[in-house]
Formats: structure tokens, C-alpha cells, sequence
């Protein structure tokens, strides 16, 4: 782990500014500044805070590129994002670094966010090739009739802080391979990988235009990008209210989204082998990212004759997490991402005291020592969490597991279909015939069977009510998104 500190120790403090049709241009007067959220004192740099001004002259570029990008044959522009995974791959000490040291997460999590990338941009580049239509029969005897699909033209990718480098690459792989451009609005809690995100996609040969990076708020830059009257598509990653405010805006221009929002997503345990095994699937899917992603498991929800067990395992597993920065050795949970995040959080769980809940693990804010340098929380849970209560129904974003007891398999799928979002689910069960039942009643847009919430490189990723809205992203439904039908009609 000393590698990353070493590294770091000749890397932070530079400045940077947005990459606009090929070039980078110079940050200029007004800048923001990032700090590690484990160690709040180190500087890591200063990053542009542009506005409506950048936006434009990015736009601009963008659509300029896209007439040419879009006339490029979808193997050639394979080829190029083939080029790209192989140097994510190649770059994969400097990225996670930078990500762990911007994010927080341990490098472990670190590396595996940059490998993902990797996949899923290998998936974009033969998606390149995939691209359907069809030739269907005429009315006309000397006739045919056919489908295309064609680019929609510019596209916002507005990335979250959580996934700084899988998020993004899972907007613009798809874009470039169905022959669309991107301005990309990172995050400005976590910059610095964008930038080097850029750095790879021009090393990999993708033309001047093709994708540009404006950094700064979401008021300034992202306002700016889904108002823009040559955006075409909004893609975005990140809470419920932005994305509903997002998708008005874009409405009133008929211009499509693609929103991933949030979620409180339940692990149903019905019956088990081994409650030993449950909890280490469920502790992995729900201190990931130190519980601040979107498909983190919150809640469990378990019939009564087995929380006790289940809950005894949970602890176990739970005591198992080191707590720490990303170069600590050992480290498998990083801190929070802001102190006012932490605060949110902590907030959380006051109120799950107060509506009755009992504290079983953790619940603390983490300031002894070395940890009080950064936003610490320990891994919390839970039991005996009421199916009513704020804990049991709202997102908190972060390292905290409620246990909501139930009396039947029926309440079971009741309680995990309550609240407002329907991201994922995991279901715990021997029997196929309830797991059945339980993909099919599940009022969510993606459903594990005796595993975590894992998504895989190829499989469509989204949610549905405030989960989600439009095409769902990741695998081949990205062409929904991406892409517009035309119909043509041929006489001979």
C-alpha cells in the first residue's frame, strides 16, 4: 500500500482544466478544490469551474464531430474502444490510486472499478458491430420495406462520485459504438479520474470532439449541458430528485434520458443451508463502496424463525470489516465522501433510535486517532426494524443494515415491494419454485437468485418507479437510448 502513498506524494496538487475538441484548455481564474475524504488535509488539486461558456464551446465541438464520427463504420470505432479497455487495463495502478485517494474506496474496490470498466468497454466495442435492423415484408409486390438505426447525436453523460471511472465509461462506450458523442460532466467531488479517463480515450485514438470533458457544479456545467439545443440525450447517474428535475427539463425539448437513480434495495432470506454463507453475501453487497452505491443491500428482510441466526451471522461477518484508508493494508471499507455526507448519514441513524429500532453493531462516528482525519462511520446494524419506519423505507447511502422481521413468505414480498424505488433485489431461497415466484412478483428492474447484487458486463442494468426511467443502460438495451429508428421503404 505504500505504492499508492508514494505515488500520491508526487502527484497531487496540480491543476487542471476541461478537454474540449481534442485539447485541454487552461482552468483559468476559478477553480475548485479536492481533498482526500480519508485524510481531509491532503490536497490533491485544483479542477476548473466552468460554466455555460465551456458548455457550449464543447457542444459545439461535440456536434461537429459527431457528422463525421457517425459516417465512421461501427468496426473501426470497435477497434478504437477495444484500444481504450487495453489501456485501462495498462493504467490501472495510476487510476486506482487516484480514484481511492478522490473516492475513498480501498484500492482493492479501487482496481476492481477500473477492471470493470474494462469489461463493459469491451462489451461497448462489439456492440459496435450488433447494431440492429430489419428487412421486412412489403405490401407493395415489387417492394420491401427495412429499419435503421442511426446515432441520436450529442449526448450528456452526467457521471455520480460514487463509481468515478465505471460510470463514466459506461456511458461514453456505448455513445462512441453507436456513433454518438459525448460531453461528460463528472462529478465535482471526483475530477481527477475524468481527467485521466480523457487522457485514455485520446491515447486510444478517438478523433478531436468525439468526447470532451466540462468540469464544474451541476447547477453551472449541468444545467448548461441539458439545456443546450444541440444535446440530444441526457444520461445520468445519481439521486431520485436530480434525475426527476433532469428529466423535466429535457422534456420540455422532447430530448430523451437515461436516469439511474436511486434505491433501497431488500435481501429476502426465505430459507437457507447455511446462515453463515447468507451473511457473507449480503455483508459484501451492502459495505461495498462503504454502502454508497446505488444497488447497495440495505435492508434484509427475513421471516421471523430465522432472524435471530441470521442476525448472529451478520454480526460475525460484520466484525470481519477493517475500517480504514485505502493504503492501509488490510483496509476493506473506506470512509464516507464529504463530512456533510457523514453527517446524513449519522442523521439516519439517530432516527432509526428514535423510531425503536435496536442497535446491534457499530452506529458510531469513527474519531479515534488516525480516523479522525477523515469521515469515518462504523458498520452499522440493525434488528428488529419496523416495516414503517424511516430506516426501513428511505435511502441513507451509506454502511448501514436494518434486519425487518416478518411472519410469511407473502409479507416477505409485501415489505421488499413498500417502498418507492425498485432498483434491486436479492432472494435467498433452496426452493425454485418461490425464487420464481419471487423474479416474478419483485417490483424491481434487476433480481439476484442466492447472490449479492452483482451486475454483469453484458446483462442490462436499471431500475423501475423512482429507481429509474428510460433504456436501460449497460448491455444491448443501450441501444434504445442511444439510437432512433428510421423506417425505409423500397419500389422497384
Amino acid at each position: 500500500m505504500s505504492d499508492m502513498l508514494n505515488w500520491l506524494a508526487g502527484a497531487v496538487g496540480g491543476t487542471y482544466g476541461n478537454f474540449i475538441g481534442g485539447e485541454w484548455k487552461p482552468a483559468g481564474d476559478k477553480t475548485s478544490q479536492i481533498f482526500n475524504p480519508a485524510d481531509r488535509d491532503q490536497f490533491l488539486g485544483r479542477f476548473a469551474d466552468s460554466g455555460a461558456a465551456e458548455v457550449d464551446e464543447a457542444v459545439v465541438a461535440a456536434h461537429k464531430a459527431w457528422l463525421s464520427w457517425r459516417q465512421v463504420p461501427g468496426p473501426d470505432r470497435g477497434a478504437i474502444l477495444f484500444r481504450a479497455a487495453d489501456l485501462l487495463e495498462q493504467r490501472i495502478d495510476e487510476l486506482a490510486f487516484i480514484l481511492a485517494a478522490e473516492q475513498g474506496k480501498v484500492l482493492a474496490e479501487a482496481r476492481g472499478e477500473v477492471g470493470r470498466a474494462a469489461k463493459e468497454l469491451r462489451f461497448s466495442a462489439g456492440e459496435a458491430s450488433r447494431i440492429d435492423g430489419d428487412v421486412l415484408p412489403s405490401e407493395k409486390r415489387n417492394g420491401f420495406a427495412m429499419t435503421l438505426r442511426e446515432p441520436i447525436g450529442v449526448v450528456a453523460a452526467i457521471g455520480p462520485w460514487n463509481f468515478p471511472v465505471v460510470t463514466p465509461v459506461r456511458k461514453i462506450g456505448p455513445a462512441l459504438a453507436f456513433g454518438c458523442t459525448v460531453v461528460l460532466k463528472s462529478s465535482n467531488l471526483t475530477p481527477w479520474s475524468a481527467v485521466k479517463l480523457m487522457d485514455v480515450f485520446r491515447d486510444a485514438g478517438v478523433p478531436a470532439g468525439v468526447v470532451s470533458l466540462v468540469l464544474g457544479s451541476g447547477r453551472a456545467v449541468g444545467e448548461a449541458l441539458i439545456r443546450h439545443p444541440l444535446v440530444r440525450g441526457v444520461s445520468f447517474t445519481g439521486s431520485t430528485g436530480t434525475g426527476v428535475a433532469i428529466n423535466a427539463e429535457a422534456g420540455r425539448r422532447l430530448v430523451r434520458t437515461q436516469l439511474e437513480l436511486g434505491g433501497k434495495n431488500p435481501a429476502v432470506v426465505l430459507d437457507y443451508d447455511n446462515a453463515a454463507t447468507i451473511a457473507r453475501q449480503i455483508a459484501s453487497a451492502a459495505f461495498a463502496c462503504s454502502g454508497q452505491r446505488c444497488t447497495a443491500l440495505s435492508r434484509i428482510v427475513v421471516l421471523e424463525k430465522n432472524a435471530r441466526e441470521l442476525t448472529e451471522a451478520l454480526e460475525a461477518e460484520m466484525a470481519a470489516i477493517s475500517v480504514g484508508p485505502a493504503w492501509q493494508a488490510g483496509a476493506t471499507m473506506g470512509p464516507l465522501i464529504t463530512a456533510q455526507h457523514k453527517a446524513s448519514v449519522m442523521g439516519h441513524i439517530a432516527h432509526a433510535r428514535e423510531d425503536g429500532a435496536t442497535l446491534a453493531l457499530g452506529g458510531t462516528s469513527m474519531e479515534d486517532g488516525d480516523f479522525a482525519r477523515g469521515h469515518f462511520v462504523a458498520p452499522t446494524l440493525f434488528t428488529g426494524v419496523a416495516k414503517t419506519s424511516r430506516l426501513a423505507l428511505e435511502e441513507v447511502f451509506g454502511p448501514v443494515l436494518a434486519v425487518v422481521p416478518v411472519g410469511s413468505i407473502d409479507e416477505a414480498i409485501e415489505v421488499a415491494n413498500s417502498v418507492e424505488y425498485g432498483l434491486a433485489a436479492s432472494v435467498y431461497t433452496n426452493d425454485v419454485n418461490l425464487s420464481l415466484r419471487f423474479a416474478r412478483e419483485s417490483q424491481s428492474g434487476m433480481v439476484h437468485v442466492n447472490h449479492g447484487t452483482a451486475s454483469e458486463a453484458h446483462m442490462p442494468f436499471g431500475g423501475v418507479k423512482a429507481s429509474g426511467f428510460g433504456a436501460y443502460s449497460i448491455g444491448h438495451s443501450n441501444q434504445e437510448f442511444f439510437t432512433t429508428v428510421k423506417a425505409v421503404y423500397f419500389q422497384s
